[in-house]
């Protein structure tokens, strides 16, 4: 594994550091930009296959066109190809909602409390719904999505039907509770994730990263959301 990126030349440069491969416990991720770089992977590919290790990337090997795919999950976090993460998030909130479905006695049952109900649904729906959130990218869209699927559970929990005119502040009221989940999912990606990492006293690669930008121009058109820009609003305060 070791061996694994000597000689490769290829990378992404991020904050003036050309980052060429990310090793994890049991594979790498050899970074490439260009078709130009796709040679370099002939000899690290027959190096990994002398030892028995399958190589996955859509890249040629071997003069093989090996399939190239649009969406994989990885880590519990589904990767796309252009580097969104509206699918994944979605994909969360589905899996948050199919843990919540199998269990209908008990969200429908009158000798269990409201208050038990709504401290089983953050155990049990909440969760699941929120692993990876330390590195969600939050839009008026994510939030929106967010606080409808906060209300969806409410709702189940109160037995109030789709077709009754109740505004989501009835229910919170009815409920006796606030719109949590969106600030503890701020909460954990600036104390736990961005604080974290910027509180460690010898450079790393995760510094880097973090507030860093890549070379190039950027397209037309209103600049997309960023980790960064999320920090910046929640701290009301500039971040360098």
């Amino acid at each position: 594994m070791r061996e694994t990126p000597d000689g490769f030349q290829g990378g992404l440069q991020i904050a003036w550091q050309m980052i060429t491969h990310l090793r994890y416990a049991d594979d790498i991720i050899l970074l490439a930009t260009s078709e130009a770089e796709q040679p370099q992977i002939q000899p690290t590919h027959q190096r990994r296959q002398d030892q028995g290790i399958i190589a996955s990337y859509g890249i040629l090997v071997q003069n093989e066109q090996l399939e190239q795919i649009d969406t994989f999950p990885y880590l519990g976090s589904l990767i796309t190809e252009d580097g969104e993460y509206t699918t994944g998030f979605r994909t969360r909130l589905n899996r948050g909602q199919a843990i919540g479905a199998p269990p209908q006695k008990m969200w429908k049952s009158h000798s269990i409390s409201i208050s038990t109900k709504i401290r089983l649904m953050k155990a049990l729906v909440w969760t699941v719904a929120t692993y990876g959130c330390k590195s969600w990218t939050l839009r008026k869209n994510e939030k929106t999505y967010l606080d409808a699927f906060v209300m969806k559970g409410l709702r189940k929990i109160l037995r109030v039907s789709w077709t009754a005119k109740k505004t989501n502040e009835w229910v919170l009221n009815k409920a006796e509770v606030k719109r949590e989940l969106l600030d503890a999912v701020k909460a954990r990606e600036l104390a736990y994730y961005y604080g974290h990492t910027m509180r460690k006293q010898e450079s790393c690669l995760e510094k880097e990263i973090m507030p860093g930008t890549i070379p190039g121009a950027c397209r037309r058109g209103r600049p997309r959301t960023a980790c960064m820009d999320n920090i910046k609003t929640c701290t009301e305060l500039p971040v360098e």
